[in-house]
């Protein structure tokens, strides 16, 4: 795996594939290292390794993570003193907005090693501890967390078919389980109690600009 710091292009580059340290719209009080265009660092990426990459998810502060970042960060008994996990973290804005509540372990986990890369990066930006671990827990039910992040993990059909039971599973032993979602057509709303509601604003990407409101679950009771 190549260093992520290494393909971060110097501050006064003024190419679209740098990344770039910047204040999260809905979260300004954190600090991420984003693509300032992450379909061409993607392109980029694949072009020096010669190979297809994963998709860099983590190089865009998705929308539903900024929500559940936002809702800790709003309520921090939520998550101080607790085991975090950050599923599917992405950028890990959720697990670090976790760390400044004062949750006292953080886990970010993501299958792809470039977000463990980007979450290690982030943390440090932030002032926080977040362990990255890599890999895919979805057939478990968290472990010892007791509490679990999960922003916009609802965005296909075949991953909200592996989620949502991973979700369940981390419910019934007695986690807390929050979900951050922008109105995704695979959000399985039944089965979630709304938190909070945030105007959408600058937080969206271009994708999904159709969108206005972006919403926090909480799974269970």
């Amino acid at each position: 795996m190549h260093d992520l710091q290494d393909k971060t292009l110097p501050a006064h580059s003024d190419g679209l594939d740098r990344l770039s340290l910047t204040p999260v719209p809905l979260v300004p009080e954190i600090r991420l290292h984003l693509a300032v265009d992450a379909i061409v660092w993607w392109a980029r990426m694949e072009a020096e390794a010669g190979r297809s990459m994963p998709t860099p998810f983590w190089a865009s502060a998705w929308a539903g993570g900024q929500a559940v970042a936002r809702y800790v960060l709003d309520n921090p008994e939520v998550a101080r003193g607790r085991r975090v996990l950050d599923l599917a973290a992405g950028s890990g804005l959720a697990g670090i907005a976790a760390g400044l509540a004062g949750a006292a372990t953080v886990t970010a986990n993501d299958i792809d090693p470039y977000a463990i890369a980007a979450v290690a990066l982030n943390a440090r930006a932030n002032g926080v501890t977040v362990t990255g671990r890599q890999g895919d827990l979805l057939d478990g039910d968290g472990g010892d967390a007791d509490l679990v992040l999960a922003g916009d993990v609802f965005y296909s059909d075949e991953m909200a078919e592996r989620v949502l039971p991973f979700l369940r599973r981390a419910a019934d032993r007695g986690a807390s389980v929050y979900v951050g979602d922008p109105g995704r057509d695979y959000l399985p709303a039944k089965e979630l109690v709304l938190v909070a509601t945030y105007d959408a604003g600058s937080a969206l990407t271009f994708i999904d600009a159709q969108l206005s409101r972006i919403n926090v679950f909480r799974l269970g009771g």
